[in-house]
């Protein structure tokens, strides 16, 4: 050990923290040739009813992370540390120069730099008008939107309040009627619905009643004014850390990034566009996100269809649209022209529908029109008042959506010109100008065959300045590639694959064990879990979302060995190329192994080719095919996740679905508008009364009485807590901590806990752990220390076992807090929910030089412990070590692949390490190879101790992709 406490690898220039991490680093890069590891042949060890105990000597020791300084304290980032961008990302930021949203007063003159903003109109705080006080709000806004109590429901215990209270004391609401007036007179979020009716207006025959009835019936559509509610998100405060007032270029290491909407080049050519009128220098871009998509809401009553159009404001970042914090609106309901079969493939009635679509869009945003060219002057969530000009922004919408949006022919790109016969050629990129040009001398149907255009029709975009819905659509993971790709296609072609090259029974046994090893798989937080199997080649839709999860990684290592090598190289490319693309920050190096993993995925698809799977090719997928637009959409929209259609079909349970529900079932739609009316009022009051601190729980409670003293604390295995979730801790690298409470009914004195645990050198582990901790100076030590080098425990020791940790780190590609944080559970327990046990495994810092999975260590955590020495405190967690095999990952799965550590007695190599090692929670698979998994004794309770080598599964989650690459 060096002078700095670091271990130098006398090799090479590179130096370690930890005694591990220098040995991993030799395995890695100075191991001679004729001692590189080979992975051993997949089989299966006797599982142990415990985990093995006995004595042990590792060699290795981890007791640093990268929250701890060198003195060993943990370090928390704060928000406060840095500007939000230099904070989380380190980055140059540089903003729009003209259009840069310089504050304004009320009549649109700029004001001078470091302006304070108006103050807010004074209110008084006891006035919270309609309702009688905060109390009687929040009774509202849990009757009405959190619990979504029913009318007959409210008017009982609006009763049964009025008897608690007694005649001396008048009740919040006296029944439902009064409980729906009072929200009605909300005056906050009070945008009005409107409508309009749409009709055929061609020839129609003499004899009416020969007419087709979808060319006599009038079609309504229900709308509230754009304009108004995107004032209402730009007013919104909550808003105020969350939003861009202009675009804005961010780079780091001289390489730019990708995030939100307003980092990408497509606003800020937009802004140069409209800077081109001296008139609106100095005013904000807002540009307008909008998305829509039909829902099913109930087929067992009935084909109950709805077309919901949603808003949203490119300013606001993708977290919180991804939170669903108000920032996604419902826009109208779109009309849905239906026909008998004899009519509905008829020419004359798609064009129609496809006019009302486009005439509908046109005539609901024409509020924007004016202010696209003009600014607006409009009060935003700092406070301030800026000159705001609108924008058509990207649209969100899956693919046939995108083809009617684009007036194309199914099977053709909306985006590029590229015949559907073979999609993956090089081509332009369609425009407006590109569709006039080919238009000119052409017939329809010349233009309709070889251009793939629906000539007869105009884009509703070529009604706004500066807008071309081919340039607008927006790049959609959840259809295009999740159910798209993924699900419709490989799944599909692995399967027949399998039917084509075995006989009848060969291949349904081959399926089944492909089933098998899905289900074997050890649980993880926030996995759907098919104890049962799932028979994945019957996946359904209602299935999709949860096996997309739960499948597409575990899909990857349960077709190896059954597939050609390609096969298997074709679905990791995929995969690899669906997680760079879903993360919350791309830069310029990842848009290269984008490009890389299309292509390395087109070179290993041919495998379907070849097979028979596919012997025509791989045209027409335009879905697959969207896949070679996505570098350039995500330069020009940001990163793709804050524009996935899973917003707006998220936003279908709120919007659509719940309301649904609620009403009478007869002529729903109007109840369904009044119910997204009365939610938006609840939300945009609560906003108000946050904004004005008049939601202080202290408020209005000065008669009561104290509460009452909290129980003493009990405990708990924490078996109902959340297995994870996002959190609004805040920023950190990551942290972990105990749960709450210990573990009930089980020893405290060390040596029974030891017997209780099966963990009989526990005590000489503490020791050596004990040691470590009280001479950090002098490097890691662990269990290399002599016995008798290390304290001695306290008489009568008690240690505290923990069923469970949390793992608070930052993943902002994943679901996560605004600040994007996310959390997960950590289990080691003898028993997971009163089944058999679970002892989940970890990441843990290693060669912090190295990047990726390089940097890391694995474990397996036998227990999480707590005990007092000294009057110290040591949270700790009991540690069976694995070791990476190679240098490199698999080649066929592109994973890292380890292997659990045992000595020459075949013991467990077992060490304590302090809890501020670890770092998450990390999911193995077994490596089964081509043997197939028995039919008996083998679960996903007890694979990690059957399987002799496991994957490193990097595609559990977006967070673990990005660390062990």
């Amino acid at each position: 050990m060096d002078e700095d406490g670091l271990f130098p690898c006398g090799q090479c220039p590179k130096r370690f923290t930890t005694q591990r991490g220098w040995k991993q680093h030799q395995n890695y890069k100075h191991r001679p040739a004729a001692d590189t590891p080979r992975f051993p042949t997949p089989n299966f060890r006797t599982p142990s009813p415990a985990p093995l105990s006995g004595p042990s000597s590792p060699i290795f020791s981890s007791r640093r992370s990268p929250r701890r300084r060198q003195n060993g304290s943990p370090v928390r980032l704060t928000w406060a540390a840095a500007p939000l961008e230099l904070q989380r990302y380190g980055t140059q930021v540089t903003e729009h120069p003209i259009l840069d949203g310089t504050p304004c007063d009320i009549y649109g003159d700029d004001l001078p730099e470091d302006t304070p903003p108006p103050a807010l109109e004074p209110r008084d705080p006891e006035d919270y008008t309609p309702f009688g006080s905060a109390d009687e709000f929040e009774l509202a806004e849990l009757l009405y939107e959190r619990v979504q109590m029913s009318a007959s429901n409210i008017d009982r215990l609006s009763q049964l309040i009025a008897n608690l209270l007694g005649p001396d004391k008048d009740a919040p609401f006296l029944n439902h009627e009064e409980l729906y007036k009072t929200i009605d007179r909300i005056k906050q979020g009070d945008i009005q619905w409107d409508s309009f009716t749409v009709k055929y207006n061609g020839e129609l025959p003499d004899d009416l009643s020969t007419a087709p009835a979808w060319k006599l019936q009038e079609y309504e559509v229900w709308f509230r004014d754009p304009l108004s509610i995107l004032e209402g998100m730009l007013a919104n405060p909550s808003f105020k850390n969350e939003l861009d007032v202009a675009p804005k270029r961010l780079v780091k290491n001289g390489k730019r990034l990708y995030r939100d909407l307003m980092t990408g080049n497509w606003a800020w050519f937009e802004c140069d566009k409209i800077s081109e009128d001296e008139n609106t220098h100095g005013a904000m871009f807002a540009p307008v996100i909008l998305g829509s998509d039909k829902t099913t809401v109930s087929v067992a009553t009935g084909q109950n269809d709805y077309y919901p159009l949603y808003i949203s404001l490119g300013n606001v970042h993708s977290s919180v649209r991804r939170a669903h914090r108000n920032a996604v609106a419902l826009l109208g309901f779109l009309a849905i022209p239906k026909t008998s079969k004899d009519y509905a493939g008829s020419a004359e009635f798609r064009k129609f529908r496809r006019q009302l679509f486009h005439t509908s869009l046109e005539h609901v945003l024409s509020s924007l029109k004016p202010f696209m060219e003009k600014p607006r002057v409009t009060r935003c969530p700092d406070g301030h008042y800026r000159r705001v000009i609108y924008g058509l922004g990207p649209y969100i919408a899956d693919y046939p959506e995108q083809a009617l949006l684009a007036c194309i022919v199914q099977n053709w790109c909306p985006r590029c010109t590229a015949r559907p016969e073979n999609l993956d050629r090089p081509a332009g990129r369609r425009s407006h100008e590109h569709t006039d040009t080919v238009s000119e001398g052409c017939s329809l149907k010349e233009v309709w065959d070889n251009y793939g255009i629906v000539a007869d029709l105009k884009p509703f975009t070529a009604g706004f300045p500066r807008a071309d819905i081919h340039e607008l659509l927006a790049p959609d993971l959840l259809h295009q590639l999740v159910k798209g790709t993924f699900k419709d296609h490989l799944v599909d072609w692995v399967v027949e694959y399998i039917n084509l090259t075995y006989d009848k029974s060969e291949a349904e046994r081959r399926l089944a064990d492909i089933d098998r090893r899905i289900m074997v798989t050890t649980p993880f937080p926030g996995l759907r879990h098919f104890h049962e199997g799932r028979g994945f080649k019957q996946w359904t839709g209602a299935d999709s979302k949860g096996l997309m999860k739960a499948s597409s990684f575990v899909f990857l290592p349960a077709i190896a060995g059954h597939v050609p090598v390609q096969m298997v190289q074709a679905v990791s490319d995929f995969l690899e190329f669906c997680y760079l693309v879903r993360r919350n920050v791309i830069d310029e190096d990842n848009l290269d192994a984008i490009d890389a993993a299309i292509a390395r995925f087109h070179q290993n698809r041919e495998i379907f080719r070849e097979t028979g799977v596919r012997p025509d090719g791989f045209s027409p997928l335009p879905r697959q095919h969207s896949m070679v637009h996505y570098r350039h959409l995500i330069q020009q929209f940001g990163a793709p996740n804050g524009l996935c259609s899973s917003i707006t079909e998220s936003k279908h349970i709120k919007a659509v679905k719940r309301p649904w529900r609620r009403s009478s079932r007869n002529q729903p739609l109007g109840q369904m508008l009044v119910t997204n009316q009365r939610l938006d009022k609840l939300t945009a009051y609560r906003v108000d009364l946050e904004c004005q601190c008049m939601l202080d729980p202290v408020k209005d409670r000065s008669n009561l009485p104290p509460p009452p003293p909290p129980p003493p604390p009990q405990e708990e295995d924490d078996e109902d807590t959340e297995e994870s979730g996002d959190s609004d801790e805040p920023y950190s690298q990551g942290d972990v901590k105990l749960s709450t409470k210990a573990a009930r009914g089980v020893p405290r004195d060390i040596n029974t806990l030891a017997a209780y645990i099966n963990q009989p050198t526990l005590p000489i582990l503490l020791r050596q752990f004990l040691y470590t901790q009280q001479h950090l100076a002098n490097g890691p030590q662990g269990c290399n220390v002599p016995l008798a080098s290390c304290p001695e425990l306290e008489r009568n020791q008690k240690v505290f076992l923990h069923n469970s940790a949390k793992a608070t780190f930052f993943a902002p590609s994943d679901m996560s807090g605004l600040g994007g944080m996310r959390h997960e559970r950590i289990r080691s327990t003898t028993s997971w929910r009163r089944g058999p046990a679970r002892y989940d495994c970890v990441f843990m810092e290693g060669d912090q030089q190295e990047d990726g999975f390089g940097g890391l260590l694995v474990g397996r955590v036998f227990a999480f412990l707590r005990f007092t020495h000294e009057g110290r405190r040591y949270p700790c967690a009991l540690i069976h070590w694995f070791s990476t095999v190679g240098n490199t990952p698999c080649e066929q799965t592109g994973l890292w692949r380890v292997v659990p550590d045992f000595d020459r007695n075949g013991d467990p190599v077992l060490e304590v390490v302090h809890l501020d090692c670890l770092y998450r929670g990390a999911h193995l698979i077994g490596v089964t190879g081509s043997r197939f998994i028995p039919d008996k004794d083998f679960t996903s309770a007890n694979s990690l101790d059957m399987y002799q080598g496991f994957y490193v599964n990097k595609y559990v989650d977006y967070h673990a992709h990005e660390i062990a690459f």
